[in-house]
């Protein structure tokens, strides 16, 4: 019993210490306001090192987030985009990229509506526990749907997982307060979570 107290005790200080160490890094690599390849691949380097030894949830997220970023050997705009918000946030100790969010700030319909895909129009904005945006947008094009860019055409929003109180002022805040704005006008836009939209893929 000692032991396994001990053990616990001695794992916690570790995965503390990592994520001290990470946030460190994380300020260091969004420092300039950009992510570069190289950058994305040494943080690659640095979370396979540190995985195998802590069970934090954050170091897991943000690992396959990494590995699903660099699987195609090549590091593009979007994607460098999303993960400079990422670092960005979990550099400010937002620990809520580990969790989902409590959606209360955010102004998702209610009650959340039945989604279909054929001939729906899909838009996602912010960052998504089922994988990049790309895959998002893959899984409804599969389904019958268009995906792209917000427009007053669009039926809806899928915001991601990982978006925090300060929604309104992050590099996604906009879309969401155009799709309020469209919904406002009489527009038929529903603003959904990514949580209410993953349940309707099955």
């Amino acid at each position: 019993m000692e032991d396994a107290l001990y053990n616990k005790l001695s794992n916690d200080r570790i995965s503390s210490r990592q994520i001290d160490e990470l946030i460190g890094l994380a300020r260091g690599l969004v420092a300039d306001g950009i992510v570069n390849q190289a950058e994305v691949e040494f943080l690659q380097k640095w979370l396979i090192a540190n995985a195998g030894v802590s069970d934090a949830p954050l170091l897991g997220t943000l690992y396959r987030r990494v590995r699903e970023i660099l699987a195609d050997g090549v590091v593009d705009d979007e994607e460098k985009t999303e993960l400079l918000d990422t670092l960005n946030r979990f550099s400010n100790r937002d620990f809520e990229l580990g969790e989902t969010l409590k959606a209360t700030t955010l102004p998702l319909c209610t009650p959340a509506p039945a989604l279909s895909f054929e001939a729906r129009i899909y838009c996602f904005t912010g960052t998504f526990n089922y994988g990049q945006r790309k895959h998002c947008e893959a899984a409804v094009t599969e389904r019958g749907a268009s995906a792209g860019g917000l427009t007053q055409k669009t039926n809806v929003l899928v915001i991601g997982t990982y978006v925090t109180d300060s929604w309104k002022h992050s590099s996604f805040g906009t879309k969401i307060l155009n799709a309020v704005e469209y919904r406002r006008k009489g527009l038929p836009i529903s603003i959904v979570s990514e949580e209410h939209w993953v349940r309707h893929l099955v």
